[in-house]
């Protein structure tokens, strides 16, 4: 799949018929057999000045600026030399296997970034604006305006649905197959295709805001954004090749001016140094590996701000998650429904649902939802008052006893007398980390709901994962230390911190770093974002319409899916490994050549293969990356 891909690239095809010509060459020169001069000399310019013009040209600048770590000035010198030497197919091998090399390069930084680009392509650069004939392009689009988007239609920018519904397929965002509906007041997102219905669309965004154009711009910049193996391996590149510079030097002229040998000879071995000493696999190494998972991981609905950061969730020993939001759902969810004094569930929801439908708080909502699934008719109410973290009051006009008082324990007391059957029911709820609704009307007590924020579905395999991984795992959390508890229970995070404060919470992770070096922090990006620039790396749910997330974390799910973090930890320690065997590969095969020519033994052909072939096999290794998989349920 991966040569089929390769052979796409005009220049690949170029360079492999360019190959296809000179390597019969270069067998044939061992025999000492050439092609006649008059056509072998045009033929290998010719190759030269194609594939190779920059790198020469590259060189010679290098030169006069006296840039001597520079790999075009040490190409250069090497193929200025074999032609000097009249090894020719030597010369031409190369440039065409250097060529070669950096065609595999950006071939792997092109394949990473190339959904991105395909998505960028694919968004629409004009927009039908409500009530206008023709079609706007995106920039000159304002905030608040109403744009037309037709079923089969990507969706030119960020907004609020103002009209109609539809199903819109949001995998170029949160990497999710699956298609959304949405509907008036849902968000929707530029690059994101309107599969089915008719959409208005109020604009939230103008287009250089839009999420779409964050994640690319957070992409492409992460390239620039130096992991440690980098800044090692440029540091060791400057030093280590002016090194072997001055060792050819003197290979040259210690044993010519010195010990009377032959010129040529020591001249050879002085060029195979220069050729073993350009770093090409060791500069080409980290910046595919990192294209290539970033590339693997923006195709997920992952957005990692940068190599480092790709680097260090590799390494981390410890993480730790907020809960509501993030273990959490953070959506209310009636789990029970506990009908007291003769009346049943039904009765009970349509009650409470009545007086429930004033309100706008996120319990009462589920609340009315959950009554639907029972009746679709509801109590009316009048005098309906509420009282802020208490509960709400009212007169229902269909039950005999017409005054009623939902809401927590305490209030329903202040007015009315409550048995030990309904307090030990509420307090067998908080135990479990549940909101306990009291329902009572004059008389009696009609009933409890118990409220919880349902879990994530896929919160516990996430831990259960991590634990595998070796990786300990915390709660910190505002909420009280039940509803922590009953959490932390279900799904088996090792330690728990409850009722933090923002600032308490960094205070926490400061100790989790000091027992464990390197700390991930999970969080929804929002009252979470000390948390996220504290720890070693900072992850986002819910990136997707969160510009809080993205400033402020290191790594962005914008499909708030968990089980992407072991997979995360997986693929950067796979990173790490790519990166360190590929250094290690190009060390060992330079010092192995270093020492045969130190000791005259070493051959320019082979040296040309050696070094440029240990280079192909590091990019097509670190493009490995860009396919890597694991298990991630």
């Amino acid at each position: 799949m991966l040569i089929m891909e390769l052979f796409k690239q005009p220049k690949i095809r170029q360079l492999a018929i360019a190959l296809s010509i000179v390597i019969p060459l270069e067998v044939l020169s061992f025999f000492a057999i050439h092609l006649p001069a008059v056509i072998e000399y045009p033929l290998f310019l010719g190759i030269i000045y194609i594939f190779g013009k920059d790198v020469i040209f590259g060189g010679i600048q290098s030169l006069l600026r006296l840039r001597f770590s520079n790999i075009n000035l040490l190409m250069t010198v090497a193929t200025i030399g074999a032609f000097y030497l009249g090894e020719l197919e030597e010369a031409v091998i190369i440039i065409l296997l250097f060529a070669v090399s950096e065609a595999l390069e950006e071939f792997g930084i092109n394949k990473s970034q190339s959904a991105l680009e395909e998505l960028v392509e694919k968004t629409p650069k004009t927009a039908q604006v409500l009530g206008e004939h023709g079609r706007r392009q995106v920039e000159e689009i304002s905030l608040d305006e109403i744009l037309v988007v037709k079923p089969g239609d990507y969706i030119p920018l960020d907004g609020l649905v103002v009209k109609g519904e539809s199903l819109v397929d949001e995998s170029s965002i949160t990497g999710e197959p699956l298609p959304k509906s949405k509907f008036i007041g849902e968000m929707v997102f530029a690059g994101t295709l309107n599969s089915q219905g008719y959409l208005e669309i109020k604009v939230t965004k103008i287009s250089k805001d839009t999420t779409l154009a964050k994640i690319v711009d957070l992409t492409f910049q992460a390239a620039e954004r130096k992991s440690q193996i980098t800044k090692f391996i440029e540091k060791f590149a400057q030093i280590y090749t002016p090194t072997v510079f001055v060792i050819a030097i003197f290979l040259t002229f210690i044993p010519v001016v010195l010990f009377s040998q032959p010129f040529l000879y020591w001249f050879t071995q002085s060029l195979t140094i220069l050729l073993i000493a350009c770093p090409c696999a060791l500069v080409v190494s980290t910046p595919i590996s990192v294209f290539s998972a970033i590339g693997n991981a923006s195709k997920r609905g992952v957005v990692i701000k940068g190599g480092q950061f790709l680097e260090e969730i590799g390494k981390v020993r410890a993480i730790a998650f907020d809960k509501t939001r993030t273990l959490t759902l953070g959506e209310p969810q009636v789990s029970d429904v506990i009908p007291l004094n003769g009346y049943t569930k039904a009765e009970l929801l349509a009650c409470v649902a009545g007086a429930e439908a004033f309100s706008e708080h996120p319990i009462a909502k589920s609340i009315v939802e959950s009554a639907q699934s029972y009746s679709k008719t509801h109590h009316e109410y009048q005098n309906f008052k509420a009282l802020m973290g208490k509960g709400i009051s009212g007169d229902c006009l269909v039950c005999v006893d017409k005054h009623h008082c939902i809401g927590t324990l305490q209030f329903v007391m202040e007015t009315h007398s409550v048995d030990q059957k309904v307090i030990d029911i509420v307090e067998g709820f908080e135990a479990e980390g549940k909101t306990a609704i009291v329902v009572s009307d004059d008389k009696k007590i009609e009933g409890v709901l118990g409220v919880v924020d349902a879990l994530r579905p896929e919160s516990q395999a996430t831990i259960n994962k991590l634990h595998a991984l070796g990786v300990k795992t915390a709660m910190l959390t505002g909420d009280n230390d039940k509803a922590a508890q009953a959490v932390a229970q279900k799904v088996g995070i090792d330690k728990v911190y409850a009722r933090l404060l923002p600032d308490q919470k960094v205070d926490r992770l400061l100790e989790l770093k000091q027992k464990f070096q390197s700390v991930a922090m999970v969080g929804d990006g929002v009252n979470d974002a000390p948390s996220l620039t504290t720890a070693s790396v900072g992850i986002a749910m819910g990136a997707a319409g969160s510009e809080v997330a993205i400033e402020n974390a290191d790594i962005a799910l914008m499909n708030n899916n968990l089980r992407l973090i072991p997979f995360l930890i997986s693929l950067g320690k796979r990173t790490t490994q790519t990166i360190q065997i590929n250094t290690t590969a190009a060390v060992v095969v330079k010092l192995f050549f270093l020492f045969l020519a130190l000791l005259g033994k070493s051959n320019l052909a082979l040296a040309v293969f050696a070094d440029v072939g240990v280079t192909l096999l590091v990019v097509v290794h670190s493009l490995r990356l860009f396919n890597f998989e694991v298990k991630t349920t």
